[in-house]
């Protein structure tokens, strides 16, 4: 999915975080993290929610639903 790995990529870039950093914090592999952001791989929806809490943005903002983080 596009528009989240773009909402990723923005997101970490921001805060001036590592993938590894991410990944660590949300309980997923380096590698696992990176495919999301290649938009090689859809998260599960628990992957999903634990990106959202770690961001403190909306799931429906991570999956383009609202432009709105909130």
């Amino acid at each position: 999915m596009e528009i989240l790995a773009k909402r990723l990529i923005k997101l970490r870039s921001e805060r001036k975080l590592s993938r590894r950093e991410v990944a660590a914090s949300t309980g997923m592999t380096e590698r696992t993290y990176q495919r999301y952001e290649n938009a090689e791989r859809d998260p599960s929806a628990p992957a999903l929610l634990a990106l959202a809490d770690y961001y403190d943005v909306s799931a429906d903002y991570l999956l383009g639903r609202t432009d709105e983080p909130k």
